[in-house]
């Protein structure tokens, strides 16, 4: 998977926005605990798509993809407990929320490809 691959680069593009919710929920929300934690899991989906690509065999590969497509359900729970508590607006949750499904699609694609 090169760096320059889909799932990288929108891996990255969705890490970004983590980071600006991040911003937002700390800084205007004052929410300091469930922003730390879909800080983490919403970023560690392309981190642990770039380390796929380093990956030392095909079974190390897979088992980074796969990690990041937990990462991507974990940061579906945490988008919906915000927006369940009214720290996000409806239409920031289904905006985040499209772009993680996408990436939890390419994801699960790259799974099958490479089985």
């Amino acid at each position: 998977m090169p760096t320059e691959s889909i799932a990288y680069q929108k891996s990255l593009a969705f890490g970004k926005r983590i980071v600006n919710l991040y911003r937002y929920l700390t800084s205007e929300q004052k929410e300091y605990v469930l922003s730390k934690q879909i800080l983490r899991s919403g970023t560690s989906i392309g981190a642990n798509i770039a380390e796929a690509r380093y990956g030392i065999s095909k079974k190390d590969f897979l088992s980074k993809i796969y990690i990041s497509l937990k990462e991507c359900a974990e940061t579906i729970y945490w988008l919906e407990l915000l927006s369940s508590c009214s720290y996000i607006k409806e239409s920031e949750y289904r905006s985040l929320l499209q772009d993680c499904e996408e990436l939890r699609r390419i994801l699960s694609a790259t799974t099958r490809t490479a089985q």
